[in-house]
């Protein structure tokens, strides 16, 4: 069964060019302390506050013609055993998908990829290579981040990376080294930190960087990317 905790009926801005409707899957095996999806990660899945495969295909059924794409994110959405039988659903009813990943499943990125039902994938570059050992318990997890943005950039999908920012956890250092991990990629998003729900509920605007800041930040990602922007 896919664990679906929330949709999102439409949407201009998630997929680029696109209107889309948005599914949240539950679950996922980071704990990024930023996060604004605490209730998809941190808590058990509800299954009466939940939305069924058949839910979210008869809405897309009835929106034929309105909307265009349907975007998967979480939590993880590779965390879901079921995720692709479905997406094979969506694709025979007409509609592009996107994936949100976080990139620590390799392996099952590039069986997604091959099966040529992905059309847009999103992946979130979290931190720098450092920063993924330092904050995360996966075995191999900077080796896995790696192999996931050459699996995304060697593919012919439409693709982008992007990082959320957050003092103290970011610096202009990880900006250097983000940018070195995807060089030669087409898009970067670049967002900053803004307060509320979240994992860490001790955050605040103090943890945001500036508009100055952030305007160093993409002239540093400039360097190795070909499309940089500020969200």
């Amino acid at each position: 069964m896919l664990k679906i905790t929330g949709l999102e009926r439409s949407s201009l801005l998630d997929y680029p060019g696109k209107i889309s409707a948005i599914i949240f899957t539950h679950g996922c095996n980071l704990r990024c302390p930023y996060c604004h999806n605490p209730e998809l990660v941190i808590e058990g899945f509800n299954k009466s506050e939940s939305f069924s495969e058949d839910d979210v295909l008869t809405f897309l059924e009835s929106r034929k013609g309105k909307l265009d794409a349907l975007v998967i994110t979480g939590g993880e959405p590779l965390v879901q055993r079921d995720l692709l039988p479905f997406i094979k659903k969506v694709k025979d009813m007409g509609f592009l998908v996107k994936l949100d990943t976080n990139g620590t499943f390799p392996d099952k990125l590039k069986d997604f990829i091959e099966t040529g039902l992905i059309d847009y994938i999103a992946m979130d570059v979290k931190y720098p290579k450092v920063g993924y050992v330092k904050n995360s318990m996966i075995p191999g997890v900077a080796r896995k981040i790696e192999k996931s943005i050459k699996i995304i950039m060697d593919s012919e999908l439409d693709y982008e990376f992007r990082t959320t920012y957050v003092k103290p956890l970011h610096s202009f250092e990880s900006a250097e080294e983000i940018g070195k991990m995807i060089k030669g990629a087409k898009n970067y998003y670049i967002q900053n930190f803004r307060p509320g729900k979240t994992i860490e509920p001790t955050l605040t605007k103090e943890n945001s960087f500036t508009t100055k800041e952030l305007g160093e930040i993409k002239k540093t990602i400039e360097k190795y990317v070909e499309n940089v922007q500020i969200r």
